[in-house]
């Protein structure tokens, strides 16, 4: 029993911690473009450089 009144609260603050985490990444735009980085792949490089 004094095992789970240990692990309860650590499971607790490291789900707020993974929340907070979550939380700081979507106001600092991480996940603002999803679909930008999936077709920036796409993009063939060697046009560019023979229009310049």
């Amino acid at each position: 029993m004094s095992g789970l009144a240990f692990l309860i609260p650590i499971a607790l603050g490291m789900g707020l911690l993974g929340l907070a985490g979550f939380f700081w990444a979507m106001r600092k735009g991480q996940f603002d473009d999803l679909d930008g980085a999936a077709q920036r792949i796409l993009i063939d490089d060697e046009e560019e450089d023979e229009s310049e």
